[in-house]
């Protein structure tokens, strides 16, 4: 499954990993917090990256 890292409004350890997205909706994903978070960052920069270079 891939997440749109956009519509994520938080991400919870509780001690699974629990992403609440934007329109409420809760995914539970077998990957760490620290995964997720570094997933959704290098997600941003590669937009960021890509728009730069048009």
């Amino acid at each position: 499954m891939i997440v749109n890292a956009e519509l994520i409004r938080f991400i919870e350890q509780t001690p699974d990993t629990l992403i609440t997205l934007i329109s409420g909706d809760k995914l539970l994903v077998k990957e760490s917090m620290e995964e997720v978070v570094r997933r959704a960052i290098e997600y941003s920069r590669s937009i960021r990256t890509n728009f730069s270079n048009l």
